[in-house]
């Protein structure tokens, strides 16, 4: 197996999805089978490295999940490639908690033994860029920076001093790229818009790859690949996957324009738990599908709301499931479908009325980052007292339920224990995402849980 290339950046905004994206791209054309990951918790660049590479895209988070599981995801998604590519978050070092490298994009190339290529932008750099990259390459002696990209390049003149630069210091310049509007991508309060939002995505997705193809030394890159590096202790390649039991529970995932946000490797611990997954769409189908449970992942309900309000047949069928006694486990934007209404710029939106609250989007941010989540009572996934790991990013606020509250959550961000979700009956939803394939065993509680309503057995 070869190595992984992981696509860094001194800073977050400066390409790196680009650069990823368009290698990805670049490497399929000729012909490579290529496994793509993106480190941390993000949902939108994957769905750009599916239509890169025609692969879905795995992410490596080691609060999320565990050392030992981003070793066993890497493996499991790079079996069948003939090179891996790995899109970092924000800067290189930039991690979880300042002062350590928990969660950070060095972490996941330490441990799955990828060889660092640095995204620079370039904008406003010249001979600095000698000093950057020096900081960059000697900061951490266990990581191997192979080299750098230059990034938002203005002129021939412009790159000659960056090389230059850079020759100083001995770090290769392994591409340049000329600055170019057409490459950047759109965005909105949740970061990148996802590509299937993304008007002339696959238009813009060619001019990236070919770009990438022009611009960057792609011999380079795959001999950097092809040499020899050691993986992690070997002790950690022993996580892997269960095998996937039959399918006798089936659970129902909302996954359209509204509801996308899912990581790959959570959706497969769930089969393996013995989960039948059956997709369906809160936007454009009248009912649930024939299921035992469902999961209503994160995404952009807001941005959907007056479809979602007008899918009347839907809503009806998800309280009536509810009613039924069927789990339901949701996230974020999955939450707000479940509550009476959103208010959307002042507009108020019907949603499917499960939880007997309202969210309202704020036109401002009110959380991003990890937290750790403490149930207050026992749910579907968790009993009472016992801690999961999480993420959360979003714009709106719910009004909770005190005497249904779920978690109490925490946050190396803010001092004090925020309460957060709705735990009652088969009913479990909040702000918080996690990741099913974490150590936390909450995909067997569900898929148990899904099995138990099923045979009308009591929790």
């Amino acid at each position: 197996m070869s190595r992984p290339l992981v696509i860094a950046g001194h800073a977050s905004g400066v390409g790196k999805t680009t650069v990823a994206t368009g290698l990805m791209g670049a490497l399929r054309r000729r012909g490579h089978n290529v496994a793509p990951f993106k480190v941390g918790p993000d949902y939108i660049d994957p769905g750009y490295h599916l239509r890169a590479t025609g692969v879905p895209s795995r992410n490596l988070d080691t609060w999320l999940t565990s050392a030992k599981q981003v070793h066993a995801i890497y493996e499991r998604g790079a079996r069948n490639a003939d090179i891996g590519v790995v899109e970092g978050v924000m800067g290189l070092f930039d991690g979880r908690a300042g002062g350590r490298d928990d969660g950070s994009t060095a972490e996941v190339a330490m441990i799955t033994g990828g060889a660092v290529v640095l995204v620079v932008n370039c904008a406003r750099l010249s001979r600095s860029l000698a000093p950057l990259l020096m900081g960059f390459d000697r900061f951490d002696e266990r990581l191997e920076l192979a080299g750098a990209i230059l990034n938002n390049v203005g002129s021939r003149g412009h790159a000659r001093m960056l090389k230059d630069a850079a020759r100083e210091v001995g770090v290769p310049v392994l591409g340049e790229i000329s600055r170019d509007e057409r490459l950047s991508l759109g965005s909105r309060h949740l970061g990148l818009v996802p590509a299937t939002e993304q008007p002339g995505a696959d238009e813009t997705l060619e001019i990236m790859i070919d770009a990438v193809g022009r611009s960057v030394d792609i011999d380079a890159l795959l001999d950097i690949a092809g040499a020899p590096a050691a993986l992690m202790d070997s002790t950690l390649a022993s996580v892997h996957q269960q095998a996937a039991a039959a399918g006798n529970v089936s659970i129902a995932v909302a996954r359209d324009e509204a509801f996308s946000f899912y990581y790959v490797d959570g959706l497969e611990a769930l089969e393996a738990a013995g989960a039948k997954l059956v997709s369906f769409s809160p936007l454009k189908d009248d009912e649930l599908p024939d299921c035992d449970g469902v999961y209503l992942g994160g995404g952009f309900p807001e941005v959907f709301a007056a479809g979602l309000e007008a899918n009347a047949a839907m809503r009806r069928s998800m309280a009536a499931a509810a009613q039924d006694g069927r789990p339901i486990y949701a996230e974020c934007g999955g939450m707000v479908y479940l509550c009476r209404g959103v208010e959307v710029d002042g507009r108020r939106f019907e949603m499917s009325g499960v939880i007997d609250s309202e969210a309202q989007m704020t036109g401002r941010r009110q959380a991003l980052g990890y937290v750790e989540a403490r149930a207050r009572r026992s749910s579907i996934i968790m009993e009472t007292g016992e801690r999961v790991r999480g993420h959360e990013f979003h714009w709106s606020t719910v009004r909770w339920q005190d005497d249904h509250l779920a978690y109490d959550c925490f946050s190396n961000k803010r001092p004090e224990v925020e309460p957060d979700g709705y735990a009652r009956g088969q009913i479990l939803a909040s702000y918080v995402h996690i990741h099913f394939a974490g150590e936390h065993g909450a995909a067997a509680r569900f898929v148990r849980a899904c099995s138990r309503a099923r045979d009308g057995v009591s929790r």
